[in-house]
C-alpha cells in the first residue's frame, strides 16, 4: 500500500473512530486497514491513533496529520478527476451538518434523487441544531440559519426566509387572537427558545416601518430546538416565531394558525459554509448546488 492509500486509511480511520469500520467503509480487510496504520506510524515515528476495545481516538500528532491529509486527499482528488466529466465520477465521502427540521423536511425526502444522480458518492447527514466546529469535527459543509458570526471559514449567503408568529387553534381559543404587538404582554404566553450559544431566551421581535423591536412575553416552557418548539405550539403551550417552510403542513391542515402577519420578525439569512480551501472537491461542488436548487423554492423573493 502506497503513502497516498494510508493517507487515505489513516482519515477514514479517523473520521468513523473505528478500524472495523473504516474497512468497511474501504472495502479493506481489518487486517490490511492496521498494518496501513502501523506503516504510517513507523514511517512518521509517532504514534496518531489511541486504541482501546472500545474506541479508537486521535493523538495531538495523529490531528495535526488530519488536518493536512483531508486537505492533500482534497487536492489528490482533484487532480485525479481533473479531466473526468462525468457525474460518476463525483465520489467519496461528504460530511455535511444542517440544522434538524431541514434534515427532515428537505434533505432526507430529496436524497434518493441526489444519491441516483451521485451513485458513488456517501454522505454523512449529521442534524443538530448547535454550533459546531468544522474543521475539528470534520465537517465539509454546514447549513447555517441566520446572523453568522466572523469566522476564518467560507460563507456563501443563499437568501433569506420568512419567520412567521403562529399559535394552535386550542391556544387561540383559551386566551384570544392577538393583533398587534402591545396585545403579547397582556395575558398572552410564548414558547421559549434558548439561544445555542448562551443558553438565554431568545427575546420577541418584529418590525415597524423597517425597524427591529421587541417585546417580552412571559414563557412557561423554554426549548432549546425546533421540534420541540413547534411541538409545545401544536399542543397550546404557547406562540412561536418560526420559519414558514417548518410549519407549513401545520398550517395546511389547520393544526396551527398565523397571527399578527404584519408584525413578522426580520427574515432570517441562510448561508452555506465551509472551510476555506484552495479549490473545493468535486462531492462539494456537487451538494452545493444541489441544496442551493432544493432550497431556492422556500426563499423570500
Amino acid at each position: 500500500m502506497d503513502k497516498l492509500d494510508q493517507y487515505r486509511v489513516f482519515a477514514q480511520v479517523a473520521e468513523m473512530g473505528s478500524f472495523i469500520k473504516a474497512a468497511h467503509a474501504l472495502g479493506l480487510p481489518r487486517a490490511s486497514v492496521s498494518a496501513a496504520i502501523q506503516q504510517l506510524e513507523s514511517a512518521m515515528d509517532t504514534r496518531l491513533l489511541h486504541r482501546t476495545t472500545r474506541q479508537v481516538r486521535l493523538t495531538a500528532d495523529g490531528v495535526q496529520l488530519l488536518e493536512r491529509v483531508r486537505l492533500f486527499l482534497a487536492d489528490a482528488e482533484d487532480i485525479d478527476q481533473l479531466f473526468r466529466t462525468s457525474q460518476s465520477k463525483v465520489s467519496g465521502r461528504l460530511n455535511v451538518d444542517v440544522p434538524s427540521r431541514i434534515a427532515r423536511r428537505l434533505i432526507a425526502p430529496a436524497l434518493p434523487g441526489f444519491l441516483r444522480r451521485y451513485p458513488r458518492l456517501q454522505l454523512a447527514l449529521g442534524s443538530s441544531d448547535r454550533v459546531i466546529d468544522l474543521v475539528h469535527e470534520g465537517v465539509d459543509c454546514a447549513v447555517r440559519i441566520g446572523t453568522l458570526q466572523d469566522s476564518s471559514l467560507v460563507a456563501r449567503a443563499l437568501g433569506h426566509i420568512a419567520l412567521i408568529n403562529c399559535a394552535s387553534p386550542g391556544y387561540l381559543h383559551d386566551y384570544g387572537v392577538p393583533t398587534r404587538p402591545e396585545d403579547l404582554a397582556q395575558g398572552h404566553w410564548s414558547v421559549g427558545y434558548a439561544s445555542a450559544s448562551t443558553g438565554r431566551e431568545l427575546p420577541w421581535e418584529y418590525l415597524v416601518s423597517g425597524n427591529e423591536r421587541l417585546v417580552d412575553v412571559p414563557s412557561r416552557v423554554i426549548v432549546n430546538n425546533a421540534e420541540s418548539y413547534i411541538a409545545c405550539c401544536v399542543s397550546g403551550m404557547g406562540l412561536i416565531q418560526i420559519p414558514r417552510f417548518d410549519v407549513q403542513q401545520l398550517l395546511d391542515r389547520g393544526e396551527l394558525v398565523e397571527v399578527m402577519p404584519q408584525f413578522r420578525a426580520a427574515p432570517m439569512q441562510v448561508s452555506l459554509i465551509y472551510p476555506h480551501r484552495r479549490q473545493r472537491s468535486r462531492r462539494l461542488n456537487a451538494f452545493i448546488e444541489w441544496f442551493d436548487a432544493l432550497m431556492r423554492p422556500h426563499l423570500e423573493p
